[in-house]
């Protein structure tokens, strides 16, 4: 898996979303590499590993980026937000964890009524078997609807989506599989580890109130909506998002130095 190091000073891991890269988070790298060291995942099919045989399967993929990254604050963007959760859930030198536009469950359910319809992850499922280049294309506009800034974010997710390669298909799929079978809302009251919400307010694949629901959950959380932002807020609202991102992985190391030392 490739995995990028960019940077010096405490870690941090970055996992992007269903069809991009790790290089997604350019605008965050702009602003986060003088005063951290950043671990910009490729994820298995994706990017610069898009020859990676790894399944996409939450153990497989937290496994490999545990055994390939320091003690480190995850955070994960959308799909890449399962992987991060379940890594806070389960690996030790998780020192905490950030979710942007993420939560632990992506599908609505009786009790779960602040997420999307579970066939919409399944049609997209559907539509790539017909229309690889078509879905894709209407997925990164899903991304970017809403944002006061959606024009500029769309050219530039257009542009990520290409930069290494496009994905694999088998990748997609499976990820599309996670994105609508999986529950880790067990994981959150159990969480030992400080977590970070970041929603954007315009969001129109994962809400603001499901995020501040999944906050809820967790005994060490905290639930920020920024305004004006869609689902990839690190594009159009950089500056905040890196000014949130700053705040929280300072504390969570300073606080993982007080309990061991």
């Amino acid at each position: 898996m490739h995995i990028e190091v960019v940077g010096r000073g405490p870690a941090l891991v970055l996992i992007h979303g269903w069809a991009l890269h790790g290089g997604v988070f350019a605008p965050l790298v702009e602003r986060l590499q003088d005063q951290f060291e950043l671990h910009l995942v490729d994820l298995p099919g994706h990017g610069y590993s898009r020859e990676d045989p790894t399944a996409l399967r939450l153990p497989h993929v937290v496994n490999a980026i545990a055994a390939a990254t320091p003690p480190a604050v995850w955070c994960g963007w959308s799909l890449g937000g399962l992987f991060a959760l379940h890594g806070a859930a389960v690996v030790p030198k998780v020192r905490g964890l950030v979710m942007i536009a993420a939560t632990p469950r992506f599908v609505r359910g009786e009790d779960w009524p602040h997420a999307v319809e579970p066939a919409v992850f399944a049609q997209f499922g559907q539509d790539l078997a017909q229309d690889y280049r078509g879905t894709l294309e209407r997925f990164l506009a899903l991304d970017a609807m809403g944002s006061e800034h959606a024009r500029q974010e769309l050219r530039t997710l257009r542009a990520a989506l290409v930069e290494r390669g496009e994905p694999a298909p088998r990748a997609l799929q499976e990820g599309l599989a996670l994105l609508e079978n999986t529950d880790l809302r067990g994981a959150l009251p159990a969480l030992r580890k400080p977590s970070l919400w970041l929603a954007g307010q315009r969001d129109r694949l994962v809400s603001a109130r499901g995020m501040q629901a999944a906050a809820d959950l967790a005994p060490d959380a905290q639930a920020q909506v920024i305004a004006h932002g869609g689902h990839a807020p690190f594009l159009g609202h950089a500056d905040i998002v890196a000014a949130q991102l700053r705040q929280f992985v300072v504390e969570s190391s300073r606080l993982s130095v007080d309990s061991t030392g």
